[in-house]
């Protein structure tokens, strides 16, 4: 699990620098959601590697979801702390350095910041098949 750990923050470093696109942003209540970076995985074809930066405005939180089919996802938390709940599990808070995955078909009942008065961002690497564009599907 160290080297999960060590993986995240290696990625976060990589694309911290990075602006993203305007053009893949959601906005979903006082949750920001923006693809930061795309790429294919050359010794998997058909895969790619996609990071998503989720910044959380103080107590906002974003409506339950899942994601793409395909998507195998690590969470890690960049800053604050964030209460996260999956597969009807009892929520637990993450710290900034901490990290969770997520599996296909998972459900993500719970997403939210857990400060009332802290901002708190994630970022979502995923593992996905090249030809998923919707990676999260919120519950309508």
């Amino acid at each position: 699990m160290k080297s999960l750990a060590a993986l995240a923050v290696g990625v976060a470093l990589i694309i911290s620098s990075a602006s993203a696109d305007d053009s893949h942003q959601i906005k979903t209540g006082g949750a920001n959601v923006s693809l930061n970076s795309a790429s294919g995985i050359p010794n998997l074809p058909g895969k790619s590697l996609k990071t998503v930066l989720v910044k959380y405005e103080p107590g906002a939180s974003s409506p339950p979801h899942t994601h793409a089919k395909s998507a195998f996802i690590l969470a890690y938390v960049l800053e604050g702390e964030v209460t996260i709940a999956i597969n009807g599990q009892p929520a637990r808070n993450y710290r900034r350095g901490e990290f969770w995955t997520e599996n296909p078909g998972d459900h993500h009942q719970v997403s939210a910041n857990a400060s009332k008065t802290n901002p708190a961002q994630i970022l979502a690497i995923f593992v996905v098949d090249t030809a998923d564009t919707e990676l999260t599907i919120f519950a309508r």
